[in-house]
C-alpha cells in the first residue's frame, strides 16, 4: 500500500506553510487537486526540450497566442483580434486586454516577438515559419506584425501548435536566453504559478491558482477557449511505482492518476469510485528514432535493415498488452487523421530477418555496437528497447543496451558526441497524435542536418518536400506531398513507427470532474468537492 505516513507528512507540511501564510478562514477554504503525471518534473524550460511532462508543466505557467479547440481548428488564445494583408504577407496581432506576467508586468508585444523567435529555433514547424519570415516589427504595446518573404500557410498553425514543442510566451528577458541553454526562471502569464520554493524533485511539485489570470470569455475547448481555474493548488506527486500509485487513488489520496499501466486498468475499473477518462482519444505512436551522426547508423543500407528486422505488434504487446488499447498502423501521420497512409511501407515491418541481414551485407556492417538506451522509469517506455534489442540482434546487429532513467535519456540524447564519449545511437519515445499530424509538424521528418531535432537527418529532398507541403493549401495536393514526404523519409531512414496505442487516464469520480478532451493533460475547469 501507498506509504500513508509519509504522504500524510508531506501534505501536513504543505497545511503548516498555508496556514502560516493566510488567515485560518482562507487556509480552510484551499481546494488541492493531488495529482501522479508520467514522470517526475526535473526541467523547467518547455522550449528546451520536447518531454511532455514539461509541456505539461508549460500548460500551467504559460499562455499561447492561439490554440487548438477539440476540431482540431486553430482559435485565438492570447490574441484579441488578426488581420492579414491583401497579398498574404502582413500578420497583424493584438494582444488581448489585461495580460499580466505573473511578477504583475504588462504581456507586451516585444515579449511574443522574442518568444516566438526562441521557440522557432528549436521546434521544427517553428524553423519553417521563421524561414519565410521577413521580419517581426512591433507597433505599439500590445500590437506587432509578422511579416514573411513569401506567402505561407501554416502561419496560425504554427503558432496554435498543440505538443511539443508548443510556442509558449515568456518575457522578453526569458525569452531572450540562448535556445540551447535553459532558462531558470518560471514566469509565465498563465493560470496558474509554479511554487519554485516548494519544488522538490523526486518528491512533488506545486502550482497555485493566478488570481489576476483574465480568461477568455468562451467555453473551454482542449486548449482553447477561457481557462478558468476552479481549485486553488495543483499538487504533481512523485510517485514511480504504479501500483503504489492506483492504491493512492483507490484510497483517497489522489484524485488523479495521468497514466496508469494498462494492467491496472481492469482493477481501477472494478472500483465503484474511480473512472477511466480517455483524455486523448487520437492516441500515441511509438517511435525508435536513429542517431544519423555516427556509425552504424550513419549508413542508409544500415538503418534499413532495422525497418526490416521490426514489427510493431512485439512492441505492442510487450508494452501495451491489451489489443482494446492499441492499434497497428504503418502510417507515419496517426491512422484516423486526414493524412494517414500507406505510402512506402511495403514489405518492412514485418521482421523479414533474411532481408535484413542482407541489407547489412550490402552495407559492410562490421558489428560495430548500436548504443541503445533504454528508459527504466515509464512504464509505456520500459519494455520497448529490449524488444528493439532482441529482434535488432536477430537481424545480425551487436546492439549495447544502456538502461538509466527517462530524464537522464532526454538530457543524453542532445549530444552529438560518439558514443563512447557519452552520445548514443538509437532510442525509442512516444509522440501524442497531435504532434504528428503533417510533414511539417512531425519533428523527427525535419532533415535539416543540425538544424534538425537529436537524431540530426541531413536530407535536401525531404525538406524541400516539407516547404513544398508547407506552402501548398490544396488538401488533396498537401496529401500528395505528404505521401512522398512519408516515402522518402522511410527510404532515407528518419525514425520508424511502432504503432499506434491509447492511454487513459484514471480519477476519483465522485470527487473531481471537469476534465478536458485534449492532447495534453490540463488542469483548467477542473473542480473538486
Amino acid at each position: 500500500m501507498f506509504k500513508r505516513s509519509l504522504f500524510l507528512g508531506t501534505v501536513l507540511a504543505g497545511m503548516a506553510v498555508l496556514a502560516t501564510a493566510l488567515p485560518a478562514s482562507k487556509a480552510a477554504a484551499q481546494v488541492t487537486l493531488r495529482n501522479v503525471m508520467h514522470s517526475d518534473l526535473k526541467i523547467i524550460d518547455p522550449i528546451w526540450t520536447t518531454a511532455y511532462i514539461q509541456r505539461n508543466y508549460g500548460y500551467m505557467v504559460y499562455d499561447t497566442l492561439f490554440a487548438m479547440d477539440e476540431k482540431f481548428e486553430v482559435k485565438p488564445q492570447m490574441v484579441d483580434k488578426h488581420e492579414v494583408s491583401a497579398d498574404k504577407l502582413t500578420y497583424t496581432f493584438t494582444l488581448r486586454d489585461g495580460l499580466l506576467w505573473h511578477d504583475d508586468q504588462p504581456v507586451t508585444a516585444e515579449d511574443c516577438i522574442a518568444s516566438i523567435k526562441r521557440w522557432g529555433a528549436r521546434d521544427s514547424m517553428g524553423q519553417k515559419l521563421l524561414s519565410v519570415v521577413k521580419e517581426f516589427q512591433a507597433v505599439d504595446a500590445k500590437t506587432f506584425k509578422l511579416i514573411l518573404k513569401e506567402p505561407y500557410g501554416l502561419v496560425l498553425q504554427s503558432l496554435g501548435k498543440p505538443s511539443s514543442n508548443v510556442p509558449f510566451m515568456m518575457p522578453k528577458r526569458v525569452a531572450e536566453t540562448d535556445p540551447m541553454t535553459q532558462i531558470s526562471e518560471s514566469i509565465g502569464s498563465g493560470p496558474f504559478m509554479f511554487k519554485r520554493d516548494e519544488w522538490k524533485p523526486g518528491d512533488k511539485a506545486v502550482f497555485v491558482k493566478f488570481a489576476k489570470y483574465k480568461p477568455r470569455a468562451e467555453p473551454p475547448s482542449a486548449l482553447s477557449g477561457g481557462k478558468v481555474v476552479k481549485v486553488d493548488r495543483v499538487e504533481w506527486l512523485a510517485i514511480p511505482d504504479h501500483q503504489t500509485a492506483a492504491n493512492a487513488l483507490i484510497a483517497g489520496e489522489i484524485d488523479y492518476m495521468e497514466q496508469p499501466t494498462h494492467d491496472l486498468l481492469p482493477v481501477l475499473k472494478a472500483e465503484k469510485e474511480i473512472g477511466i477518462i480517455d483524455w486523448n482519444p487520437l492516441g500515441n505512436q511509438y517511435t525508435f528514432r536513429f542517431n544519423t551522426l555516427h556509425k552504424p547508423f550513419d549508413n542508409e543500407k544500415v538503418r534499413q535493415a532495422v525497418y526490416y528486422a521490426f514489427n510493431q505488434e512485439d512492441f505492442l504487446k510487450a508494452v501495451v498488452g491489451d489489443a482494446a488499447y492499441y492499434k497497428l498502423c504503418k502510417s507515419m501521420f496517426p491512422c484516423g487523421t486526414p493524412l494517414e497512409s500507406m505510402k512506402g511501407t511495403e514489405g518492412i515491418l514485418e521482421s523479414n530477418f533474411a532481408k535484413a541481414k542482407a541489407l547489412l551485407k550490402e552495407a559492410n556492417y562490421d558489428g560495430t555496437p548500436v548504443l541503445l538506451m533504454h528508459s527504466t522509469d515509464l512504464s509505456v517506455l520500459t519494455n520497448l528497447a529490449p524488444v528493439a534489442a532482441d529482434l535488432m540482434r536477430k537481424a545480425g546487429f551487436t546492439v549495447d543496451m544502456q538502461s538509466m532513467d527517462w530524464q537522464t535519456l532526454v538530457a543524453r540524447r542532445s549530444k552529438k558526441e560518439p558514443p563512447a564519449q557519452g552520445g548514443w545511437n538509437a532510442f525509442l519515445t512516444s509522440w501524442v497524435a497531435a504532434d504528428i499530424l503533417n510533414p511539417v509538424m512531425v519533428g523527427f521528418l525535419n532533415a535539416s542536418c543540425e538544424k534538425a531535432m537529436f537524431g540530426w537527418p541531413c536530407d535536401p529532398e525531404i525538406e524541400k518536400l516539407r516547404d513544398a507541403f508547407a506552402k501548398e493549401t490544396d488538401p488533396a495536393k498537401q496529401k500528395a506531398i505528404a505521401e512522398q514526404v512519408q516515402a522518402r523519409a522511410i527510404q532515407y531512414g528518419t525514425h520508424i513507427h511502432l504503432g499506434q496505442w491509447y492511454q487513459p487516464a484514471a480519477i476519483r469520480k465522485q470527487v473531481v470532474s471537469g476534465f478536458l478532451t485534449a492532447p495534453a493533460p490540463v488542469f483548467w475547469n477542473v473542480t473538486k468537492k
